[in-house]
């Protein structure tokens, strides 16, 4: 019969890459999990495949997961849903054709001569409103997530996503497409 572990004591032990901490976090939440990467992929022997990966994940990122933020069990979640998903783009391999075979496919005669100005993309995002540049500088230019740059900012997530959804919709019109 096994103990139970307060979560707060099972962040601590596994953050300390208790091995044992680890095989209690797999026999109480795997069962789980498998049925979240089942839902997404809608095979079972690819699930389990990637309930593995989902565990090795956990394991090497367990020092990011912040409590603060939500419990344990939806960080998983969160990552086994992400695990799954990425793994049923890799199979439809929608971006992963052969550049050889797509060659033969591009029409030469046919050729788009963009303006020049329309390349300075740092410059254009100047046009937008200052909330909405700084957003779109920090998320496109700057390499950081929706949820970093908001709390780089100390705004909601909603309010960064909506001002981002704007600004891109904002240089659409800029770019007349």
């Amino acid at each position: 019969m096994t103990t139970q572990i307060s979560e707060e004591e099972l962040v601590r032990t596994l953050k300390q890459n208790s091995q044992s901490s680890f095989e209690y976090l797999y026999d109480h939440y795997s069962g789980s999990l498998l049925g979240v990467v089942t839902k997404i992929v809608k095979d079972t022997e690819k699930s389990e495949d990637i309930l593995q990966d989902v565990f090795v994940k956990i394991w090497k990122k367990i020092g990011d997961y912040d409590p603060s933020k939500g419990r344990l069990f939806t960080w998983m979640v969160n990552i086994a849903r992400n695990t799954a998903i990425d793994q049923v783009r890799k199979d439809k391999n929608i971006w992963l054709e052969d550049i050889d075979e797509l060659h033969g496919q591009v029409d030469k005669k046919a050729s788009f001569q963009p303006e020049m100005s329309l390349f300075d993309l740092k410059g254009l995002t100047d046009k937008l409103k200052t909330d909405r540049k700084v957003l779109i500088d920090m998320v496109y230019f700057q390499g950081y997530t929706q949820e970093e740059a908001a709390d780089i900012l100390k705004i909601p997530l909603g309010t960064a996503k909506s001002r981002i959804r704007t600004a891109l919709q904002d240089l659409k019109t800029i770019f007349k497409i």
